[in-house]
């Protein structure tokens, strides 16, 4: 298999991110009205050649990270190629998402003291703060009300106040707000990635069956080595991604700040600072809600943590983390002066139908079935559907807190694989929430079992997108032959070595080091 250093793989993948964003000026998620006349449409045969441009630098950067995940590196190193990578996209337009425009719209809305859960976009005045914003917004969109949280929204309402909505400056804050919440992540994952990198080689908290389920069973090296095998996998699957990248800095996707905001209170109740934790990812709640599927694990862990009687421990694991975290969200929202109508308005994203969903998926062709032979309205089928989907999903999240509560699993890997499970069966499903499991199970699987899973999904799934946020048919088909490619790559692997995923030897990680500038 033809391969190259880490220093070749580094410069191959930031050649794939300006490529990727040279495309993005012409082909990417442009402004319905940009008053500075630098983010504008440059004509059909342009566009054209700027999203093929996009999509061999998105090649580009896959096969790089692939590629550089096994040529071994430090950490250190991971961290420059990290900034190499994302530091084309800096000043780039949108990408592959048009949501940017709500973020800044809605902020303008509660800017001007309108009901950001009552109203879309669309009640912006047109000539006002964030109506270029608003003009710009996807049209199922625009009537739509927010389904984010309190604190996402003072953010916004920050961005749109420090720039009068004008686009770009408006944009360019929304991406530094997305560059601090990859800031957390790398740190929250160096810090689970490097604990969790010492526990599987001492056998601690079993990250799957004890038998060895997710390849994390190995003892050989010391515990320094394995700590930095952890800390690097970790930066690698779940920094480093090109879905991330893409979707994180790129389309500034507030799912990043839900994601930072998760892993530092994860990471500090993992620390024994259960209540702190609690306090932080009652944060992320007032984000993106998901993120209150973190409670559950972090009660297991302060469930375990406790002393005393059984009832005492199992108490505090249950109600503990949910009364820290409902009482943030509660001040959040009271100190936000945005009202609580963000617990009507996170079914919203359910009504919009994206194939990823297979419950969606599945109830849309149930329903269409039973319409064409019975004559039924299709709709309350599909809505079943999905219902049985969430429940489903909730089952297997109880179950997996079970196991972690019973010592069969790590509470922070449950915790990955429950997202996962949460985002498979949800009746809206959209590429970047990947990253919503991915992230976590990059701190503690990085080279198992399901963390090659996952970085099979993440390589196809960033072609699913073109840069205009746009989902045309041969984006499935990129998704599905990169799926077949990766999945093939992995079977070769494993057919060679007996530990496929693993990065090598700490020689060749000391060697890229020293070559670090």
């Amino acid at each position: 298999m033809w391969a190259m250093s880490a220093v070749g793989y580094r410069r191959l993948g930031a050649a794939g991110s300006a490529a990727v964003a040279a495309g993005g000026w012409a082909a990417g998620t442009l402004p319905s009205r940009d008053p500075w006349g630098i983010w504008v449409p440059h004509g059909p045969g342009v566009t054209v050649a700027a999203t093929v441009l996009a999509y061999l630098g998105l090649t580009l950067l896959v096969v790089a990270w692939w590629g550089y995940g096994r040529a071994g590196s430090s950490v250190r190193h991971t961290l420059v190629t990290l900034g190499w990578w994302v530091a084309p996209m800096l000043l780039a337009p949108p990408l592959y998402s048009a949501d940017v425009y709500s973020y800044i719209a809605q902020g303008a809305m509660v800017l001007e003291g309108h009901d950001v859960y009552g109203a879309g976009p669309s009640v912006l005045d047109p000539a006002g703060v964030g109506g270029d914003a608003a003009a710009s917004v996807g049209g199922h969109w625009t009537d739509t009300p927010a389904p984010y949280g309190p604190v996402f929204l003072v953010l916004a309402r920050a961005v749109a106040g420090a720039t009068g909505g004008t686009i770009v400056p408006a944009v360019l804050a929304m991406r530094l707000i997305a560059l601090v919440a990859l800031v957390l992540i790398v740190l929250a994952l160096r810090r689970l990635g490097r604990e969790h990198g010492g526990r599987r080689g001492r056998g601690e908290d079993g990250l799957g069956d004890r038998d060895g389920e997710d390849g994390l069973g190995d003892r050989d090296g010391a515990d320094g080595l394995r700590d930095r095998d952890g800390e690097r996998g970790a930066l690698w699957l779940g920094a480093l991604n090109p879905l991330l990248l893409m979707h994180v800095v790129g389309g500034m996707h507030n799912d990043g700040l839900m994601i930072a905001l998760m892993l530092s209170g994860v990471a500090l109740a993992r620390r024994g600072g259960w209540i702190m934790g609690s306090a932080v990812v009652g944060l992320a709640m007032m984000v993106k809600s998901p993120a209150a599927v973190a409670l559950l694990f972090i009660g297991v862990l302060a469930g375990r943590a406790s002393g005393g009687p059984l009832a005492r421990r199992v108490a505090k694991g249950l109600l503990g983390p949910g009364l820290v975290a409902g009482t943030v969200a509660v001040a959040a929202t009271l100190l936000a002066g945005t009202g609580f109508g963000w617990l009507r308005t996170q079914s919203v994203a359910g009504t919009i139908h994206t194939a990823l969903s297979a419950t969606s998926d599945l109830g849309l062709a149930l329903g269409g079935l039973l319409h064409l032979l019975l004559g039924t309205d299709p709709d309350p089928v599909k809505a079943a559907v999905q219902r049985l989907g969430l429940v489903a999903a909730l089952a297997l999240i109880g179950y997996l807190a079970w196991r972690a509560a019973r010592g069969r699993l790590d509470p922070v890997h449950g915790l990955g694989l429950s997202l996962v499970a949460l985002v498979a069966l949800s009746p809206m499903v959209q590429p970047w929430y990947l990253l919503w499991g991915t992230t976590v199970v990059a701190a503690t699987a990085w080279d198992g079992r399901s963390g090659r899973v996952l970085l099979v999904l993440s390589a196809a799934l960033v072609h699913e997108t073109a840069p205009s946020g746009r989902t045309p048919a041969y984006g499935f088909v990129l998704a599905a032959l990169t799926c077949a490619a990766g999945a093939l790559l992995l079977r070769r692997e494993a057919a060679r070595a007996r530990r496929p995923g693993r990065l090598p030897a700490p020689r060749a990680a000391r060697r890229d080091e020293a070559r670090t500038p």
